[in-house]
């Protein structure tokens, strides 16, 4: 079996054709992700898009640059299919989510091709078409629709809607997307803004506009209060930040606190994605692929993992379309679905990805 003989990272920036906003203060106006390349020693290359979020995961480039230098003495001549070698580097370097869910795809690609298939050939589907999401964020009645407009031309139904900052406001423009867009359907992102005081009543108001669900409304903290307010059984509530990792997803199992899961393959590589998604199918949850705001190639990865066992509401796969460039052909959503026999058609292009790769480290 060959072993891990080069670790690569390659900062890149796309430009989005609007900010996103979302949370009480975060705000995104460009992909400034890093392409982290793996090589073998049989010559077999595996890549991923590290998705860089100070705010969320506290990594920034230089982060994840020393984050690097720490694990690839680390990692390098471990054999690629040593899985369990290589999980124990990973995951006794806490943290650093970004770095070490890219590194895990990575490692899954190199090691597929070494084996002569491609990534979605060992991730094989489990069926042939899954629904897609676009992610609106928070901002100005207008810019939000025109942005709404523009994704459903492109072939989206549902929407997740950032809300948090101005919850009277927040609702007022979810009222105006549902009449912009009858056919489509929306839930709400809160990102931990809510108050377990105004939770129940936002979620009534929410619920009466016919929203699918409600992604994390409490802080994390408020444990006690999230599991209340599932209870109450107003609305479905996702879990996203409040099961990160596999053990965040276990410490909510035990406590029951979500219906559906918000997988950020992202922040989780494939390993560990593949058995949190596991997890959540024993226990009879619900679950759904998450961006992490990807270039159309993080969006690829991500989507092969929408199409396993389990994954059963619509998938956060449509960020790409607010960027301004590519260097990987997405196929075409048709009427708010994502088709397995298109997705795997598309193929990396070295020659787009330069025009976006900034200085190699």
């Amino acid at each position: 079996m060959p072993t891990l003989k080069a670790i690569r990272l390659i900062p890149f920036r796309i430009p989005l054709k609007a900010p996103l906003r979302w949370g009480k203060a975060s705000e995104l106006a460009a992909l400034e992700h890093a392409l982290l390349e793996v090589e073998l020693s049989d010559g077999s290359i595996g890549r991923a898009e590290v998705a860089i979020r100070p705010t969320i995961y506290g990594e920034t480039l230089g982060s994840v640059r020393a984050g690097l230098e720490y694990l690839r003495p680390r990692l390098l001549g471990l054999e690629a299919d040593d899985q369990e070698a290589i999980r124990a580097v990973l995951e006794g370097f806490p943290y650093n989510f970004g770095l070490k869910g890219a590194l895990d795809t990575a490692l899954w690609e190199a090691w597929a091709r070494s084996e002569g298939e491609e990534l979605h050939q060992v991730l094989k589907p489990a069926k042939h078409r899954v629904r897609v999401a676009y992610i609106l964020g928070l901002g100005k009645e207008e810019e939000v629709l025109e942005d709404a407009r523009m994704a459903y031309g492109a072939g989206v139904r549902v929407f997740k809607v950032k809300v948090g900052r101005d919850l009277e406001a927040d609702t007022k423009r979810l009222l105006r997307l549902k009449e912009a867009l009858p056919e489509a359907q929306f839930y709400a992102d809160a990102n931990e803004t809510l108050s377990p005081e105004a939770a129940e009543r936002y979620l009534l108001a929410w619920k009466e506009l016919g929203l699918l669900y409600v992604e994390e409304p409490l802080p994390i903290e408020r444990v006690a209060a999230r599991k209340r307010l599932r209870e109450k059984g107003i609305l479905p509530l996702i879990a996203d930040d409040s099961a990160m990792t596999l053990k965040d997803l276990r410490r909510e199992l035990e406590l029951n606190t979500f219906d559906i899961l918000n997988l950020k393959p992202a922040r989780t590589g494939i390993t560990w994605t593949l058995e949190m998604l596991a997890l959540a199918r024993e226990r009879g949850k619900k679950a759904m692929v998450g961006s992490q705001a990807q270039s159309s190639f993080g969006a690829y990865q991500s989507a092969l993992l929408a199409f396993q066992q389990g994954v059963t509401e619509p998938s956060e796969l449509a960020f790409h379309l607010k960027a301004e460039g590519s260097f990987f052909p997405f196929p075409a959503f048709r009427e708010g679905w994502l088709y397995w026999e298109d997705l795997v058609e598309g193929r990396f292009d070295e020659a787009a990805f330069a025009r976006y790769a900034l200085k190699e480290v």
